[in-house]
């Protein structure tokens, strides 16, 4: 049964294998603005060696910290992994608090899952774990949000309780209580 977890290096190999999907999907690309895409630019040279991994996932737990170094404008973010043994299925960022640009499109979460785990349920099952740790932050009800034409991740909150307010550019705004 999977479950979500404090990035690890033990899942390496499963995670290499999820990038290489992510990247068959185009992510990493320039236009690409998540921590997917962005991680692909920055890192994966750097995933290559089993210290590199390490290093990149030590610099992951780093970002929970707020004393930790990020660039400006970025805040605090918890980020989990949601796997299965060894296998990496997903992962997803919780971010402490929203500035003007995260209220706007951001939100408080953001997840992704493998393309090869889709469609069964992981993304619902991934979010509602990561309630209780968003609340544990202090966040009472956890702003959510996704592209208009995003049915999956829509079904994804609204399963969750997410309770729609609004639509701002392409982005669906979404209020998740993270107490039941």
């Amino acid at each position: 049964m999977p479950t979500l977890e404090r990035p690890t290096p033990d899942v390496r190999e499963s995670f290499l294998a999820a990038m290489d999907e992510f990247r068959a999907e185009g992510r990493g690309e320039a236009w690409d603005d998540s921590v997917v895409g962005d991680d692909l630019r920055k890192f994966s040279a750097s995933w290559s060696s089993a210290e590199g991994f390490e290093e990149y996932v030590s610099q992951v737990l780093a970002q929970s910290r707020e004393d930790a170094p990020r660039p400006e404008g970025f805040v605090p973010a918890t980020t989990l992994w949601w796997t299965e043994g060894s296998g990496y299925l997903g992962r997803l960022s919780i971010r402490h608090r929203l500035t003007p640009h995260l209220l706007e499109r951001g939100g408080h979460i953001g997840y992704d899952i493998r393309a090869s785990a889709r469609r069964r349920g992981h993304a619902t099952a991934m979010l509602r774990a990561a309630l209780p740790v968003a609340r544990a932050l202090g966040i009472e009800s956890a702003l959510i949000t996704c592209d208009h034409d995003n049915i999956a991740s829509k079904r994804v909150i609204e399963n969750n309780g997410g309770v729609f307010e609004d639509r701002r550019g392409n982005k669906l705004r979404f209020w998740v209580p993270t107490a039941t």
